[in-house]
Order: C-alpha cells, then structure tokens, then sequence
C-alpha cells in the first residue's frame, strides 16, 4: 500500500501544480504533514525533544536538503514533464544512496552492487532520452529533467546526513524537525509567488489533492512504511520501493491517460533491476 501511496505521489503533484504554483504546493504538502507528524512524536515521544547544538546543524540540513530543495525540485519538474517519466528519474534514489555511501562512508562496492548501479543508471537514461541515447550525450535534457535530478542529489544529501543524525535521535524526531524546519522555509518562496493572495482561490479538488500529499503520502506513509519494515526487516522492506515507479507508470495511464511507450517500459524495468541488485548486495 506504501508503495502505491508513493507511486500516486508523482500523479497528485503533477495535477496540484495546474492550480498552483511549485513552492505554494510543496508549502501545503508539508505544512499539513508537519502537523500530523507532530501530533504522532507528541503521542510517541511525549514531548518533542530539546536539540543538542550539533544535533540542531543536522536539523536544520535534513530541512533544507529533503524537505525545502527536494519539493522545490519535485514540483518544479511535475510542472514540465510526465509524471511517469518524473518517478522513473527518481527511483534513481537508491543507486545514488550507494555511490555516496561509497564515497562518504567508505562502503564496499561489491560486483553485484556495481552491476545494479550501471544497469539503474542506463535504465533512466533510456527512459529519459526516449530509447535515443545520444540525446543526451548531446545535452539534450529538458529543464523539468534536471529538476528531477536535483530532486535525486537532494534526497541522497538527506539520506547520509540521515545516517549521521538518526545516531541520536530517532526516525520519528528527526523526520519531525526536519518537515518542520522546511516547511518554514518552503514558507518565503510560497509568499513571493503570490500564496497569500491567491489561498482563498484554492478550489476543493487542489485541497484533497494537498490532504493526499501531506497526510496520507507523506505522514501516514512514514508510518505505514516504518511498521513493514519492523514487520518483516529493512531488507525485504526495501524490495518493496521498486514498486514506486512501476505503479506511478500505471497510476499515470489510468489517471492522466499518459503514453506508455517502449522505451519507458524498457527503461523502467532496468532501473527496477538495477536498484534491486544494489539492494540485494
């Protein structure tokens, strides 16, 4: 379910961004999770934990890079490209953990792992490229392309930096600072592109589009995909994320009546390979 939730993502961001605009939609989204996840730490936790002066830096950098640039970019590139070929891009995610936890945490790359990298790799420069892959030996990128890389680069900065703070604090306290600290800042951006004068205009379907994305993909995600994961451990857990682009891809003919073209499948399904590969090494 986790999985589809997740999938349906790369669809409701790219309906919310036809009424509204990139930081007014992600200020929404993480507005109402931020609520949410208070709610569930205060009833977890009891209280929201006091921060440490070193544990306040990795905050305020897990705000910045999962929260604040991996939205902007999300719904920056939802608001150009497909969403089936957006969620392709990001299910890149994984294999890009693994480089940096290679160069950053002197991880071993082992055969398999190398093998998934390279297969993920060329899986989404199939489907990005649209089965031409000189296109982009040439540079011939869109710029909702690239936003969606940096959405990949933002997540893999919030993912080690992750590893260093969740040493301290837990998953739930930390995810919490996080929204919070982005939610803010996604904030001033929102009110340069015209948020407050426009909010009384949001209609009722953009608004359950928004309680999709803050409340059920974001928070009651987080927590659906924490009890799998102490249900059956983070190894088989992880399997479960190659389901993301795929039901994005079927999310997004059924829903938005998107092209399903040779390429996409293709590439798809070697990024599916690849980021199991690296999992499974």
């Amino acid at each position: 379910m986790t999985a589809v939730v997740w999938g349906g993502t790369f669809i409701a961001g790219r309906l919310v961004v036809q009424s509204l605009e990139p930081f007014s939609a992600a200020f929404c989204r993480f507005a109402i999770s931020s609520i949410c996840l208070l709610l569930l730490t205060l009833r977890r936790e009891g209280q929201l934990p006091r921060l440490q002066q070193n544990q306040l830096l990795q905050v305020v950098l897990l705000g910045m890079t999962g929260i604040f640039a991996y939205n902007a970019f999300f719904f920056l590139g939802l608001k150009t490209i497909a969403a089936s070929r957006a969620a392709l891009i990001v299910a890149l995610n994984p294999t890009f953990i693994a480089l940096g936890s290679v160069l950053f945490f002197k991880d071993k790359l082992t055969t398999l792992k190398t093998i998934g990298i390279i297969t993920s790799l060329l899986g989404a420069a199939l489907a990005i490229s649209r089965g031409n892959l000189l296109d982009i030996l040439t540079n011939n990128l869109s710029l909702g392309d690239l936003f969606l890389l940096g959405c990949v680069f933002s997540w893999v900065a919030y993912t080690l930096i992750g590893k260093i703070a969740m040493q301290q604090l837990s998953p739930l306290v930390a995810t919490t600072y996080a929204c919070l600290i982005g939610t803010v800042a996604l904030f001033i951006p929102a009110v340069m592109e015209g948020f407050l004068q426009g909010f009384s205009q949001i209609n009722l379907i953009t608004w359950l589009v928004i309680l999709y994305l803050g409340f059920l993909s974001s928070a009651l995600g987080f927590i659906w995909y924490s009890e799998g994961v102490r249900a059956i451990g983070p190894a088989k857990a992880a399997i479960f994320i190659n389901l993301v682009p795929v039901s994005a891809i079927l999310l997004a003919a059924l829903l938005l009546q998107e092209e399903i073209t040779l390429s996409l499948v293709l590439g798809g399904v070697l990024v599916v390979t690849g980021v199991f590969f690296t999992n499974k090494a």
